[in-house]
């Protein structure tokens, strides 16, 4: 088996998930994982495909014949998936008013412990009470199992109170902990 990953970008329209799925059906690929979304009236998705490696190559440039001004389509074959020996996940969630700079001050704390992002997903909506705008943000992480996790926790409360945003986080051992803004 092969791993193929597809992004798509072009102007939302009915049918292009379809379009997508036909052609991953025709050469018997399994659709294992997707992100896609309407952003401002543009369709963009991510898939990944499994398929036979005897497909693969027919596969792939099905799919790059799919590119045109309408839909743009990118194809990548991705190598085995990297062994998350030495590695814990854990769970992030933001919420604060919104302002520029929230994710660059999240990915570089990040960043600074050597913390990748798995999936993040943010959105601006407004707030229950006041009708402000809020950010929130929700991420699937991965942490080296040699991080002092009391460290991170550290650095992420100081960037909360940074930030004055709520912050919460559980890691791989299920404990939930919070970080408030004061």
């Amino acid at each position: 088996m092969q791993s193929l990953v597809i992004t798509v970008v072009g102007p939302d329209r009915p049918g292009v998930v379809r379009t997508l799925s036909d052609t991953a059906a025709a050469f018997g690929a399994n659709w294992t994982d997707s992100v896609m979304a309407n952003f401002a009236g543009q369709f963009a998705g991510i898939v990944h495909l499994q398929a036979s490696t005897d497909h693969s190559a027919a596969l792939q440039a099905a799919l790059r014949a799919l590119d045109s001004d309408a839909l743009h389509v990118q194809v990548t074959l991705a190598s085995a998936a990297a062994a998350t020996t030495g590695q814990r996940q854990m769970a992030l969630e933001l919420v604060g008013h919104d302002r520029p700079g929230i994710i660059h001050s999240i990915a570089t704390r990040l960043a600074e412990h050597g913390v990748s992002i798995d999936k993040m997903k943010t959105h601006i909506a407004s707030g229950a009470m006041s009708g402000e705008q809020m950010f929130h943000l929700e991420a699937q992480l991965t942490i080296p199992q040699d991080l002092d996790t009391d460290q991170l926790q550290a650095g992420l409360e100081g960037l909360a109170n940074e930030l004055m945003v709520d912050l919460s986080f559980v890691g791989s051992s299920g404990a939930g902990q919070t970080a408030t803004a004061g």
